[in-house]
């Protein structure tokens, strides 16, 4: 069971229900972007709104540019983007209070530096290392056929036995033989290095790196992207091994929550891999939802019927419904 938080806004009953989004436990996002089906026009324009307590109470936002052919929502902790086709994109790094327009269908350099000082540059697929403007490829790529995250640590991440280990840049994706494969740059992609092997998991047509505060794993997707993909973590050594999940359903999607818990989202609802076992949990999500992990471990639940919050540690979850209503 969850808690649910109820808010009506000023908003009138033609509105489609809002996209929302949460950066952590307590702020998020609201914009109400269609009436009937329809993008906004002059009798129906975009709606913005903020909430700084979880969702308990909403504040109305000036949107910058109310009437567009689409318009979407992107935000983090430090930087909201609005994206209004065809007329550009607009940031703010203050909650909304002020934005500044970046003209053109880049996203702006304030969103493009929160994905990271490493990443995949969209067109060409190489590794591209952001100086503040944008992104550049890195001295060398990676000895891959096919290149499908990268992941930094800029902190040291700490084992369950309180020992720390550096974190090197990662790269993960298919080696020239087609198997998944992780390499490694200790010098910013001046040089790379490959690891050892990955146990066997089958067949895999796409690799992701996740990195958590205490560990490192690796998700591989199957060809088909509804099997239950493989799974490995990292070692202090170095090196990866396999995590199992016994008896997990035939499909699902995993996300690394810390230690040895990874939540799955499967058509059985939600449930969970731990010490290689699989096993379902209380939660009230279900398979329509998309499950992410925010800036403070809170655990953000995305479906057509509303989204949810779920606060606390590993699999031990408190969960809290957010409906927001019109007039």
């Amino acid at each position: 069971m969850a808690e649910t938080r109820t808010t009506r806004l000023a908003v009138p009953e033609r509105y489609d229900p809002p996209y929302v989004e949460f950066v952590d436990a307590e702020g998020g996002y609201a914009l109400f972007a269609a009436c009937d089906g329809r993008p906004p026009g002059p009798d129906c324009p975009a709606l913005l709104w903020s909430t700084r307590d979880g969702g308990r109470s909403w504040q109305q936002l000036r949107h910058p540019k109310p009437v567009a052919d689409n318009q979407q929502l992107y935000a983090t902790v430090d930087v909201l983007a609005l994206h209004a086709e065809p007329h550009g994109w607009w940031s703010s790094t203050d909650g909304g209070e002020t934005f500044r327009h970046s003209p053109g269908e880049d996203a702006p350099a304030s969103w493009q530096e929160t994905q990271g000082r490493f990443q995949i540059i969209e067109g060409s697929g190489e590794v591209g290392r952001w100086n503040g403007r944008r992104l550049r490829p890195v001295p060398a790529q990676p000895p891959l056929s096919a290149t499908h995250a990268v992941a930094v640590g800029d902190e040291l991440i700490s084992n369950s036995d309180g020992t720390t280990f550096d974190v090197p840049l990662i790269a993960a994706g298919l080696s020239k033989d087609g198997r998944p494969a992780v390499v490694q740059s200790w010098d910013e992609g001046r040089s790379w290095h490959a690891g050892e092997l990955l146990p066997d998991a089958g067949e895999v047509s796409v690799l992701r790196v996740v990195l958590r505060p205490d560990g490192q794993w690796l998700i591989g997707e199957r060809p088909d992207r509804t099997g239950f993909p493989a799974l490995w973590r990292g070692n202090a050594g170095g090196g990866w091994f396999r995590v199992y999940a016994e008896g997990h359903p035939e499909s699902g999607r995993v996300t690394p929550l810390g230690g040895s818990t990874a939540a799955v989202i499967s058509p059985r609802g939600a449930g969970a891999v731990i010490g290689g076992r699989y096993q379902d949990l209380p939660w009230p999500v279900t398979a329509e939802h998309t499950l992410r992990v925010l800036a403070d471990g809170t655990l953000f639940a995305a479906a057509p019927q509303g989204v949810l919050l779920g606060t606390g540690q590993h699999a031990e979850r408190n969960w809290v419904a957010i409906n927001l209503d019109g007039d």
